[in-house]
């Protein structure tokens, strides 16, 4: 059984094993595979088993790869794949649910400490003489903001916004959610979920937890971002498309919103012109809440789990 796996870098650099992988086929890794078709046709060739994070398996695709039976999506949002062309070709499609959500939790609240106490900044401070030279003891460059007695404002409230309100609970925050699912067990009087516009009316920060889809891309835009108080913060390690960054980047430049930070974009890599790239105030980081260690390890035997129970005609975390 041949098995190719298209983009295989991001997931492991070098520092986890693709051993459990092996054992199970012939294997063939690409670091990276070129988006165009031409070359993920190529890469594929008459494998069975083909494993994606990013590279795209459209329609055209899956119409000249026969000898694929089995997608496995390295990841938990499976877009890349043409789910219905994958149908009508009989091709099982499974993803990787909840691996990163105590990773994405604890990276989403290392983005706001960061905005409240500007750690990195001091310390390059530091390092610059600043502290040397002072006059005094101590000195801060920024304002510190306490995260005890604010609000947050968590819109979507899956596996990853429930990790998320947790930590910000015990740092003190009073959470809002505004959810397509109202989750009754976890209101309480520390939780509760509202309708959005309460939610950007009342929170300090406001964090994206939410899928893409048509009803939540741009969903943060110039509308929603007048709703917000002037000294909120914002954080979006979810989607990059749920933000309209035009918007964004003008509200920032303006005073309008204090301060964001992003760990994903509308489009990665970013593009030299991406208008967060230089706006006031925007902590970017290049997409890697998920890919703690521990994260990926668990990416990976759940990938090897999904592969198993497909060649023992039981497919699990199938999504096509």
């Amino acid at each position: 059984m041949k098995i190719v796996v298209l983009d295989g870098y991001t997931l492991n650099p070098g520092d986890i094993s693709w051993t459990a992988l092996e054992e199970l086929g012939d294997v063939t890794i690409y670091d990276r595979t070129a988006y165009d078709s031409n070359s993920i046709i190529e890469n594929i060739a008459d494998a069975t088993i083909v494993f994606t994070n990013k590279t795209p398996l459209n329609e055209e695709v899956l119409a000249q790869v026969p000898s694929v039976e089995y997608i496995g999506v390295l990841a938990t949002g499976f877009n890349v794949v043409a789910i219905e062309a994958a149908k009508r070709h009989n091709i099982i499609v499974t993803n990787i649910p909840d691996y990163s959500s105590g990773a994405v939790a604890q990276f989403t609240m290392a983005l706001l400490l960061e905005l409240c106490h500007h750690i990195g900044a001091h310390h390059i401070s530091v390092k610059n003489g600043d502290w040397v030279s002072s006059k005094d003891f101590s000195y801060w460059n920024s304002p510190l903001i306490e995260l005890s007695g604010k609000t947050i404002g968590l819109i979507g409230f899956g596996k990853i916004g429930q990790a998320t309100a947790k930590l910000a609970i015990a740092f003190g925050l009073k959470v809002l959610v505004y959810s397509r699912t109202i989750y009754k067990d976890f209101e309480n009087e520390n939780l509760q979920f509202v309708a959005l516009d309460d939610l950007l009316l009342q929170s300090d920060f406001v964090s994206l937890h939410c899928p893409l889809n048509k009803e939540t891309e741009g969903i943060i835009n110039a509308e929603n971002i007048s709703k917000m108080k002037k000294t909120a913060i914002l954080i979006n390690t979810s989607r990059g498309p749920l933000v309209d960054e035009k918007d964004l980047a003008n509200a920032l430049n303006t005073n309008n919103l204090m301060a964001a930070a992003v760990d994903v974009i509308s489009e990665e890599p970013m593009k030299k012109d991406n208008p967060l790239r230089n706006a006031k105030n925007c902590i970017i980081t290049p997409h890697i809440a998920w890919a703690s260690k521990e994260a990926r390890l668990r990416l990976m035997n759940t990938a090897i789990g999904n592969l198993e129970a497909f060649i023992e005609n039981n497919p699990i975390n199938v999504v096509s």
